[in-house]
């Protein structure tokens, strides 16, 4: 379920009439809570979230189940250029290992709390296949270097 801005309240919203916007989160399944000082929230049942949690974790454990029968993962393999298309790009054994990796991403997300690997892995394997879809940015990629060239910047 994809959150409108006319499912959104402010902050001072929140202050001024809590009962109310509990209410309208408790009808439409949750409530994105702006704050012009800080990030943004969701306002939601804990059971909804409690749900979420659970269903994490069981597809989590499906995928790891399929590896563990098939470690070569070749089912998912199969199905990942399907949900990435870039993933065109990359060689059989990138595209295995970025499938075992993201698995492994899932189950930390489902089993430790820790959602930002996922997309972590994601945006490294998307580089990866961003420079090699290129074949003048891949050429350039693989050729020799020598020295220092300084500071890396990292961007979001």
């Amino acid at each position: 379920m994809s959150i409108s801005h006319a499912d959104a309240v402010t902050f001072s919203d929140l202050s001024r009439n809590p009962r109310a916007v509990a209410d309208r989160a408790a009808s439409l399944g949750k409530v994105r809570v702006t704050h012009r000082d800080s990030p943004d929230f969701y306002l939601m049942a804990a059971d909804r979230e409690d749900r979420r949690e659970q269903t994490l974790a069981t597809a989590s454990r499906l995928f790891l189940a399929l590896i563990k029968h098939d470690p070569t993962a070749r089912a998912l393999v199969i199905a990942m250029p399907e949900v990435f298309p870039w993933a065109r790009h990359l060689t059989s054994d990138e595209l295995r290992a970025f499938t075992l990796e993201l698995v492994e991403a899932l189950s930390d997300a489902a089993e430790l709390d820790v959602d930002a690997n996922i997309q972590e892995v994601i945006a490294g394997w998307r580089a990866t296949a961003r420079i090699k879809a290129d074949p003048s940015h891949y050429a350039q990629a693989r050729k020799t270097t020598k020295g220092d060239f300084g500071p890396v910047e990292v961007s979001a």
